[in-house]
This record gives structure tokens, sequence and C-alpha cells, in this order.
């Protein structure tokens, strides 16, 4: 796999949370850390995804946007 992003974190599927259009993905990454993403529960059925699922966490971000109040 050659992906444009430089941002490529192994971890195994934590929880999988379907909704009616999207689903929550949690990945636990090494030191225990979470990463979350919602995609489109289509792609969540092709990927298979289920607890326990080796899989990678791909991040492509030009900016990353910090706030406080």
């Amino acid at each position: 796999m050659k992906l444009s992003a430089r941002n490529v974190l192994k971890g195994k599927v934590k929880r999988v949370t379907p909704g009616a259009v999207n689903t929550e993905v949690v990945i636990e990454i090494a030191g225990g850390a979470e990463v979350v993403s919602i995609i489109t529960k289509t792609s969540a059925t092709g990927l298979k995804l289920k607890k326990g699922k080796d899989v990678y966490a791909v991040i492509k971000a030009s900016n990353v946007i910090i706030a406080v109040d």
C-alpha cells in the first residue's frame, strides 16, 4: 500500500458504533491512545470492521486548527 498521507498509525479497532448513515470507529493505537473516525456505513461494512481487527488510521491534513474560548 502506498499513500501520499504521511501520518499512518497502526492500531486495533476498539469499538464500532453504526448509525443510520455513518459509523463511528474507535481505533486504539500504541500507548493506549485512541483515534476516532466517522466513516460511511457502507465503507465500514466493506472494510468488515469489527472489534480487534488490525487497521491503519490514515491522517491527511494540511492544517490543524486550534481554538480556545
